[in-house]
């Protein structure tokens, strides 16, 4: 009797897990195939506009920097109508190649016939807008490629989304993300994996990849993101793209996930001392600041009163005062590849020949920020909270990785942490296993790492101050990686993730390309001790040639006036060399 009730145990188990499977796959199914219908029925509607009007100049119209297009859409010599159509068209193309988007916004139709009726127009009238996955949007998912996710649609429009539309913006698509944000690749198991336009074995980073692969791919000319340890700089970085991270307070407005707690780290709501922040993904650093201007209005403050009143300050970013700017190649963590370093020091050269002044700096103990820090910030509780996310649903392959790792039990993780203990000086802390980091065993060592980061802030600000600078010019991970290695170097981007940490302003622009001679000095690189990690990371970017390189651009917090105005600088001297 006792054998038979196992058996009939073990077999009603066995039924719930076959059961449970498929339930998951029938709403991933479900999912694409709504998409899908979406993407057909703008695809229809499309087609019915360009019947009606055949003379559209589609070319002219996707070459307009935003700053033109705007003033075109301003003086009525383009019409919304028009400039809509023309990016659906190419974001249909875009996403057929890559993969980039999540959905269409049918509703776009209606914001475009209610802004066409307005008196006042908004800075961003006409302008059609892609935002990240999780950016809330009424009526539409906000799923962070989670399939827990997928049945509960906004109620409400986000703050955010309610600004865009009060400037005269239109949200049209919803770009694919990672699954649960936390990847800088750009791949879940329901919507599948995202690709780089400039090259299909590429990925175009994440989490706010899909953005970054329409926005290159010509599909939009404005898109929204978010960043947490780089999830607009990195696809910035990868895609070619500028790409602002404000300090995190200065923009925010989106509707919590009210699935999980741990996804509302990445959507800058949840209290941890390394916040996320929303910002402007573009083709040029003059739509970074047209859209931070647009959204730092009297709507935004009113709506979110969490947010400071302070508006976007133009005489800040038009200034052309020379500049006092700390640079470095190297962080001391992980050294990336040669062309990155080559674009730092030439941009460094190129800023002093304009008559700026360039100051050695040097950002102290990222080691300490990453190990204990940033990664501590996130995985305080071993990683519990993250892994609770991936219950009844399926890990997709380019976060296996991670997954696997904070699955090792406590006292597996013990044991790897002695094991690895005397390899610690050899690896100068660098690839410390994320497995083996300390976590917060109580709520005073919480708050003591609070303070520890409030702690490190005030060191990197006195240095900073000591220096008397203005700005800093810095590298940011890239070239692109090929597509399932960013889930193996989570420890690749301290580039980016030291300034979450400090809650700084920090944007990408890109300023070179990779060469055949960067390919070949790639052969020679070393990284800091020619150890695995540093073998993977010449797997990563090999095969590059042509693809951006990219620069980082720092300034203190609330300065991102500042902080666009180097990366203009820095973008006007790329384009005369």
């Amino acid at each position: 009797a006792v054998l038979v009730l196992l058996c009939g145990s073990a077999a009603a188990a066995v039924a719930w897990k076959w059961l449970s499977k498929r339930q998951i796959k029938k709403k991933m199914e479900e999912a694409r195939r709504t998409r899908d219908e979406g993407v057909k029925k703008m695809a229809k509607l499309v087609q019915q506009f360009r019947e009606q009007i055949p003379s559209v100049q589609t070319d002219a119209i996707l070459s307009l920097p935003l700053v033109e297009l705007t003033g075109r859409l301003q003086e009525g010599s383009l019409s919304p109508r028009t400039v809509l159509y023309t990016y659906l068209e190419k974001a249909l193309e875009v996403t057929q190649q890559t993969n980039c988007l999540r959905q269409f916004i049918p509703e776009c139709e209606e914001q475009l016939q209610e802004i066409e009726g307005r008196k006042e127009k908004g800075l961003l009238y006409g302008i059609p807008v892609s935002i990240k996955d999780h950016i809330s949007h009424k009526g539409h998912l906000s799923t962070c490629g989670l399939v827990q996710c997928l049945g509960t649609p906004a109620q409400d429009d986000s703050v955010l989304v309610k600004v865009l539309k009060k400037q005269g913006a239109i949200p049209f698509a919803v770009t694919n993300v990672p699954q649960s944000l936390f990847n800088y690749d750009c791949s879940n198991p329901i919507f599948g994996k995202t690709l780089n336009p400039f090259n299909h074995q590429k990925s175009p980073g994440g989490s706010s990849g899909g953005e970054g692969a329409l926005i290159a791919g010509g599909g939009s000319i404005l898109g929204i993101g978010s960043d947490i340890g780089g999830s607009i700089r990195l696809p910035s970085s990868f895609c070619g793209l500028c790409g602002l991270k404000p300090t995190a307070q200065r923009l925010r407005g989106v509707n919590q996930c009210l699935m999980h707690p741990f996804l509302n780290v990445d959507i800058c709501s949840h209290p941890t001392p390394v916040p996320g922040a929303l910002g402007p993904m573009a083709r040029d650093v003059d739509s970074l600041a047209l859209c931070m201007k647009a959204l730092l209005c009297q709507e935004m403050f009113q709506l979110d009163p969490t947010v400071p009143p302070i508006p976007f300050n133009d005489e800040v970013y038009s200034s052309s005062a020379p500049l006092r700017v700390g640079y470095y190649d190297t962080d001391g963590y992980f050294p990336l590849p040669p062309c990155v370093r080559r674009a730092v020091q030439e941009t460094r050269m190129a800023l002093q020949a304009a008559g700026h002044e360039l100051v050695p700096f040097s950002p102290p103990r990222v080691h300490y920020v990453m190990n204990e820090l940033f990664l501590k910030s996130f995985f305080a509780d071993g990683g519990r909270a993250w892994l609770d996310v991936f219950t009844g649903d399926v890990v997709d392959p380019s976060l296996k990785p991670q997954v696997n790792c904070y699955k090792i039990p406590r006292l597996g993780k013990k044991l790897l942490a002695l094991i690895l203990k005397p390899l610690q000086f050899l690896l100068l802390f660098k690839f410390k296993n994320v497995a083996t980091i300390s976590i917060c065993r109580s709520v005073k060592e919480m708050w003591n790492h609070h303070h520890q980061v409030e702690v490190y802030r005030t060191e990197f600000i006195t240095q900073w101050r000591e220096l008397q600078l203005d700005a800093v010019l810095c590298p940011v991970l890239g070239p692109a990686f090929t597509t399932g290695y960013p889930g193996k170097l989570l420890t690749a981007i301290s580039s980016t993730m030291l300034y979450n940490v400090l809650n700084f302003p920090a944007g990408v622009v890109p300023v070179s390309t990779v060469t055949e001679a960067d390919e070949e000095d790639l052969k020679l690189y070393q990284g800091c001790c020619d150890d695995p990690w540093d073998h993977m990371l010449k797997q990563a970017v090999a095969g590059a040639v042509g693809l951006p390189v990219a620069v980082q651009c720092v300034a203190l917090p609330w300065q991102e006036e500042l902080c666009l105005r180097l990366m203009k600088e820095v973008e006007t001297l790329s384009h005369e060399k």
